[in-house]
């Protein structure tokens, strides 16, 4: 049996806040990070936008100031016993979201232009000295979310330049790489810097049928056939448990074979799928990655995706300090701690 052996098998959640701007407040609540423990989970992810922190919209310039949100929120995982991994979900010349858009809305590419590439190393760097004092067992950096739309080449010059740059200051620190096609293909010609701390990061969206179901961002149309489990579809292609399961064997045999550490950073259903099918799913999806010793952080704790108020019309919810808990849900996480 391959097994990823490198990272704790973190479980938890991805916790919005400072992810979109003009969307989300830029800031968290300390009530998510205990809800989060006291339910027995040790992880959290926090998908960020530069835009947070620079001023009058310019890339190159940050104001640190408004990173003490980020403070607080390490601070309370060290008092939750929660990992806090920090990720660029928009980082300067790329965001998946822009894609399909009809104009690309960073002012650079990331993945083309030298100049994109140091203003992103800029900030890493300013990162890595910000949270160079803080244990590598409590906070871990995820690089970039989901990269699409380069060249196995692009990604390793952008990843090896970054990492090294990050590792310069805090070489014990841990960085997680996405894999390729949005995160579901490790990039195999990045696994010798697993030795220098660099690990990988799968996702939990397949079958897409299933997972993205109704989803505006991806079933635009409305087009996506009622989904089912086993037996879904991505595309015109159907996955049934057998050929999940090699998908995650596939992960796990190259970090065994590289002595790479894997995480799942993303995974879950939208509050589309019918709920049945999505646990059904959910459970087969946690039990072959906990078979391969590789852990899991659910898009998201609060909405859509998450445990709660996520606005599903076939959930009986019970309520959970003020909010509406899909216990359903909760239970099938929990059973795979």
């Amino acid at each position: 049996m391959f097994r990823q052996d490198v990272l704790p098998r973190w479980m938890g959640f991805n916790l919005m806040g400072i992810y979109m701007k003009g969307r989300f407040p830029g800031y968290y609540n300390e009530e998510d990070f205990q809800m989060m423990s006291d339910l027995g989970f040790n992880f959290v992810r926090l998908p960020l936008s530069y835009r947070f922190w620079i001023k009058d919209d310019d890339p190159w310039k940050i104001d640190e100031s408004k990173l003490e949100p980020l403070d607080q929120a390490v601070r309370w995982g060290e008092k939750y016993g929660i990992h806090v991994n920090i990720s660029f979900h928009r980082g300067p010349g790329y965001c998946i979201h822009d894609y399909g858009s009809p104009n690309n809305s960073e002012p650079f590419d990331l993945w083309k232009d030298e100049e994109a590439l140091n203003c992103y190393i800029m900030h890493w760097v300013t990162f890595a000295k910000r949270y160079r004092g803080e244990s590598a067992a409590n906070v871990s950096f995820n690089m970039l979310n989901e990269s699409c739309k380069c060249s196995h080449e692009q990604h390793e010059k952008v990843m090896r330049a970054a990492t090294r740059a990050i590792h310069e200051i805090s070489p014990e620190r841990i960085t997680i790489v996405d894999g390729l096609a949005g995160g579901n293909y490790m990039p195999a010609d990045l696994g010798d810097l697993a030795k220098e701390n660099v690990a990988f990061s799968c996702r939990g969206y397949i079958p897409s049928g299933v997972s993205h179901y109704r989803a505006s961002w991806v079933d635009k149309d409305g087009t996506f056939p009622y989904p089912t489990w086993p037996n879904g579809l991505a595309g015109d292609q159907v996955w049934s448990y057998e050929r999940l399961d090699n998908h995650y064997k596939a992960w796990a045999a190259m970090a065994q074979a590289f002595g790479a550490g894997v995480h799942c950073g993303e995974g879950g259903s939208n509050h589309n799928c019918p709920h049945d099918v999505g646990l059904r799913w959910l459970d087969d999806l946690l039990c072959i990655l906990k078979s391969y010793n590789i852990g899991y952080a659910q898009w998201e704790f609060t909405g859509d995706f998450g445990i709660l108020d996520s606005n599903r019309k076939d959930v009986a919810y019970v309520d959970y300090r003020g909010h509406q808990l899909d216990k359903e849900m909760l239970d099938v996480l929990r059973k795979y701690l």
